[in-house]
């Protein structure tokens, strides 16, 4: 199926009717285990000799699907769910670092990843240093010798930059790490980082994947394209002491990384999707060529209106001309620069709170991506744990508002917005 074409694969990729009892929409396995033929098929199903499933923990027909059908958007070898974005990052992470080693991560980074990686990953021995990835050559002036890693966002959220890519891939190879790139807010429907010397990418579910806000996902889509065997993880060519002395690099080659996230990541740290939730992630997954088309549009059209109000100080969105991602976006994102918007209210903290507080089409809440429209005021709320440098670092000031702007008719949404600024 990976050779069709994103709209079709969203519908069709890793669903066989026939071996769903003809089923046309995607069934719900909602079953936590599974019966083995017999004693040997199980043994089999342990040891790697068959392959099937065994444990909803590990694997479920439902989330099978979600699975193919990711890594064929995204245009990867494999892909592993799991029950949020977060738990995708830190199993993700988990999974290919151990004490004593470092990260070199961009400073633009949703405030929950910042705190896993400033603050959580240090008590387990691994470091991270941010830097300003508007300047790719700052990854490898970062570079250590025990550095194992470069993570960044394609569009960062809140900062709405866009990274060059390519140019950031050049160090990574270089250092001979794997470049982690997390997609949510462009999604495969705009970019495909894999394509752009990415090799490893992930997903928040949660957001314009499953579009609805009902649901809770992740996802990690690997490339395929990363060298296991350069002598810099030994995890994955000695053999492995919690998995009978498999050697993964040796038995599953460029698929290493996928099952490593099952038999050690999902078997260990337990962070599952359930098959309801994968189910409606799927239905979401479905129609997100139509949705962000739509979102994209809407937040473009908003930016630009909100650069013509007075009560605005200023309007962040990289399709604007005036953004100076403005040139990044029209190479990696010419079909669309997704649904978020960040603007300055003037008046700044105070009447950035009131703007949110007054919508009434736009939802006050943290979350973005859903069909609807959505507010919030990052320095009060999912930045709030930073201090004024760590925001400033990440595009949080205190006057900023983000939108996420869903696909309501576009005059109802500014009809809002000037109504809150009357509440100023």
């Amino acid at each position: 199926m990976s050779t069709q074409k994103l709209a079709t694969n969203a519908l069709h990729a890793g669903h066989d009717v026939k071996a769903n009892g003809g089923a046309r929409a995607v069934p719900i396995y909602q079953t936590t285990s599974y019966v083995f033929n017999d004693a040997d098929h199980a043994a089999n199903l342990f040891s790697l000799a068959e392959l099937g499933f065994i444990y909803t923990r590990l694997n479920n027909p439902t989330n099978q699907i979600l699975q193919e059908r990711l890594a064929a958007i995204e245009g990867g070898i494999g892909a592993v769910v799991f029950a949020s974005g977060t738990a995708a990052i830190s199993t993700g992470l988990l999974t290919l670092l151990k004490a004593g080693d470092h990260i070199v991560a961009s400073s633009s980074l949703y405030g929950g990843t910042y705190n896993l990686l400033s603050v959580t990953l240090p008590r387990l021995g691994i470091t991270t240093t941010f830097v300003d990835a508007s300047n790719p050559d700052n990854f490898a002036d970062a570079v250590q010798e025990n550095t194992r890693a470069f993570f960044v966002e394609s569009l960062g959220n809140p900062k709405l930059d866009v990274l060059d890519l390519e140019a950031i891939a050049v160090h990574s190879k270089a250092a001979e790490v794997p470049f982690i790139v997390d997609n949510t807010v462009a999604t495969p429907a705009l970019l495909n980082p894999l394509k752009h010397g990415a090799n490893i990418v992930i997903h928040s579910l949660t957001k314009y994947i499953g579009g609805q806000g009902n649901s809770l996902g992740g996802a990690i889509i690997d490339g395929g394209t990363f060298n296991w065997a350069n002598g810099k993880f030994p995890e994955f060519t000695e053999p492995s002491a919690g998995y009978h002395g498999l050697k993964y690099y040796e038995t599953l080659g460029a698929a290493s990384y996928t099952f490593k996230l099952i038999l050690e990541g999902l078997r260990d740290f337990g962070g599952a999707i359930s098959p309801t939730n994968a189910f409606n992630i799927i239905q979401g997954l479905e129609t997100l060529s139509v949705r962000i088309k739509q979102h994209s549009e809407n937040a473009l059209e908003l930016a630009k209106w909100l650069e013509q109000q007075e009560e605005v100080a200023w309007v962040n969105y990289p399709g604007l001309e005036s953004s100076k991602y403005n040139a990044l976006s029209k190479k990696y994102l010419p079909k669309g620069q997704s649904g978020i918007v960040t603007f300055g209210a003037k008046g700044g903290f105070e009447a950035a709170k009131t703007i949110s507080n007054e919508t009434q089409v736009f939802s006050l809440l943290a979350n973005i991506g859903d069909t609807k429209s959505l507010i919030i005021h990052p320095s009060s709320t999912t930045h709030q744990q930073l201090d004024e440098a760590q925001q400033e670092s990440a595009g949080v000031t205190s006057d900023l508002i983000r939108l996420s702007v869903g696909i309501e008719d576009i005059e109802d949404l500014k009809a809002d917005l000037k109504s809150a600024f009357a509440k100023i």
